[in-house]
């Protein structure tokens, strides 16, 4: 489980307005909520907090203005730019059960057909300080037909799944056959006629 330490500044100041100064000093506005207290507003550097969410379900352990430990819950982003426009952050304790998705991965090849990936993530029950990165399917000589679901998969201990166990994480189908398409088949059947015709005519 990745641990990152940020320091955070208290901002007493809100709006598109203040957002926009905040982000022009190359940081980010973030609210800090969860276990129910007032929620915090607080403002972080942009480009370690970028770098910070790279990795999935990161812990951020949070100095400075605050001294606690958060999770990622909302993440905006400018759609054209991509930079960080607002964060959500969640607060946790050593110890606390947190739900989260982590990323499904695949090892190794199929022995045939292709292989079809529902689920990219699943959701799980993970002690704060111990979520695994993620969890990864031995794919290796499965053959057309297999199919894995949530509840085959193997999560690391301590973590239990959330989701339902029935939900198809992959299957392996058969490699589609080629048809000729419709107006190409057509087209074939009409040049077919016209030939016939023609050496009807030339009896």
């Amino acid at each position: 489980m990745s641990e990152v330490v940020i320091t955070a500044e208290s901002r007493n100041d809100f709006g598109k307005g203040a957002a926009r100064k905040i982000r022009r000093e190359h940081k980010v506005p973030v609210v800090l909520y969860g276990h129910g207290t007032e929620p915090q507003h607080l403002s972080l550097p942009g480009h370690e907090l970028l770098l910070a969410l790279r990795t999935p379900n990161v812990l951020i352990r949070l100095q400075g203005a605050v001294s606690e430990l958060a999770l990622p819950k909302g993440v905006q982003r400018d759609p054209l730019k991509g930079f960080l426009e607002h964060v959500d952050l969640l607060l946790v304790k050593r110890g606390e059960k947190v739900t989260v998705e982590i990323p499904v991965t695949t090892t190794g090849e199929v022995a045939d057909g292709i292989l079809d990936q529902q689920l990219v993530s699943v959701s799980v029950e993970a002690e704060a300080t111990h979520i695994p990165t993620g969890v990864e399917v031995d794919v290796e000589g499965l053959e057309i037909g297999a199919q894995v679901t949530a509840g085959d998969l193997k999560l690391p201990k301590g973590t239990t799944l959330v989701a339902d166990p029935e939900t198809l994480v992959l299957h392996v189908t058969a490699a589609p056959t080629a048809e000729p398409e419709p107006e190409a088949a057509e087209g074939e059947a009409a040049e077919s006629a016209e030939g016939e015709q023609a050496a009807e005519a030339a009896e």
